[in-house]
């Protein structure tokens, strides 16, 4: 496949030629017609001149001085002629010149019309003009057609020699315009360069990002471009961490489950303690591997409706609490949106709606509003609340989910992890005069 700059010189050098040819035959037929109507004029001139010196006798008998015309009608050899035609197109007086041509036919015309034409004598091309009067004398009126002919080799070498310099000098144009096409991209597609530069050295790992100041056309793809590269960079670390902080929550399990086959307890004590710490593991792979997926905010994530969303995850969660019926308020409007991944989305509310499900007595609101580029949401449930120093020890960056309150902690957990991957705000608080309300604040791009 062509390279763009091979592209874009392609076409730019085609739309020159397309431009150059048609400018070219436009000067071409121009220069054609006005050379042609000055022909048109210089025989109307001459035979003009035919007609002052001519003089018609009462009796028709036609008196051509050539004193004025034998300078160009006098002689044989000359390139024009003149001749005159009476009403029936006989031939009544000849040019000197034109004794050894042949006088062509000359259609019958009106009276006063004049016609201009080109015409071929002897298989050569000739201009010829025509004019006819009504010559008046004091008695009569003699119809006369005065016609003079000129051959067109003048007209051709000077069109010849026009048509030579004019593609001459058009031909100079089209090499000075490739040139300066060829300046005008190799300029205009400098950024381009340079962003392939730039992304030839991040692949080779000898840059991060994109660091150029880009025109306005680029600055999206590069803003994008580096979007997406700090993207996977966060959620590399996100993997790493992950697998760091998995395998040092692993230990305290691990230790406990060694004790408990090197100790002397009965076997429905370490049954139990084998259990605890086995479900607790389960727990703490599940939550590292959710807070390693968290997809984070991305500039090629569609906004997601929120009212929609909250509503399948309501009537999902119902099927699990199938013992319970709290009377469910939901306060969205249908606009309010987010531009985040639907995963971490439907994380986020399902650990809340499952919090305020697990832990309400008789009601549940959930509502959302829109406060210029965040959105806040809030989950209340009428429990039994969360005590102050589980609020601290949740809130608390970098708290590990085997040191997670039991109950609302884990799920607490993981909506501080998403919320934190996408700048957002957590706030844990306790309602009055019983439940908790969670509020969680997004930006809506």
């Amino acid at each position: 496949m062509m390279s763009l700059n091979q592209r874009v010189f392609s076409s730019a050098v085609l739309v020159v030629l397309i431009f150059i040819v048609g400018m070219a035959l436009t000067m071409d037929r121009a220069f054609y017609e006005s050379a042609r109507l000055g022909v048109e004029d210089r025989l109307f001139a001459k035979l003009l001149m035919i007609m002052g010196d001519t003089e018609v006798e009462e009796s028709g008998v036609l008196d051509v001085s050539t004193n004025l015309l034998d300078a160009e009608f006098g002689h044989v050899n000359s390139d024009a002629y003149a001749f005159i035609l009476d009403h029936d197109n006989a031939i009544v007086w000849r040019s000197t010149s034109s004794l050894s041509e042949q006088i062509p036919a000359v259609p019958f015309l009106a009276q006063g019309e004049k016609r201009f034409s080109q015409v071929l004598i002897e298989d050569k091309p000739y201009f010829m003009y025509n004019y006819r009067i009504g010559w008046e004398t004091e008695s009569h009126e003699y119809p006369l057609t005065f016609g003079v002919v000129i051959n067109t080799e003048s007209f051709d070498a000077q069109m010849d020699r026009y048509r030579e310099d004019l593609w001459v000098w058009l031909g100079i144009m089209v090499v000075l315009l490739l040139a300066m096409q060829m300046l005008a991209l190799r300029w205009g597609l400098q950024p381009l360069r340079k962003v392939s530069a730039e992304l030839a050295a991040i692949e080779s790992g000898q840059k991060e990002n994109l660091k150029g100041i880009y025109p306005s056309e680029l600055k999206l793809l590069t803003d994008s471009i580096n979007s997406l590269i700090n993207h996977e960079h966060r959620q590399q670390k996100r993997y790493r961490n992950g697998l760091a902080d998995l395998a040092h929550s692993l230990k305290t399990p691990l230790a406990v489950l060694q004790g408990a086959l090197n100790s002397d307890e009965d076997e429905s004590s370490r049954r139990n303690t084998i259990r605890e710490q086995i479900e607790r593991m389960d727990n703490i792979v599940h939550y590292q591997l959710r807070r390693a997926a968290t997809a984070g905010s991305s500039l090629g994530m569609g906004m997601i409706i929120l009212l929609p969303m909250v509503n399948r995850i309501i009537m999902t969660v119902k099927m699990a609490y199938r013992n319970k019926h709290p009377d469910i308020s939901v306060d969205i409007a249908d606009n309010v949106g987010l531009r985040i991944d639907e995963g971490d989305l439907m994380e986020l509310l399902g650990n809340l709606i499952d919090n305020a499900f697990k832990w309400c007595r008789t009601s549940i609101r959930i509502s959302a509003i829109c406060q210029g580029n965040w959105v806040e949401i809030q989950v209340k449930d009428d429990g039994p609340g969360i005590q102050s120093h589980e609020i601290e020890r949740i809130m608390e960056r970098g708290v590990r989910a085997d040191q997670s309150t039991p109950g609302h902690g884990i799920g607490l957990a993981i909506v501080r992890d998403i919320i934190q991957v996408y700048g957002g705000e957590l706030a844990i608080q306790n309602n009055d005069p019983s439940g908790a309300c969670i509020t969680l604040r997004l930006k809506k791009k």
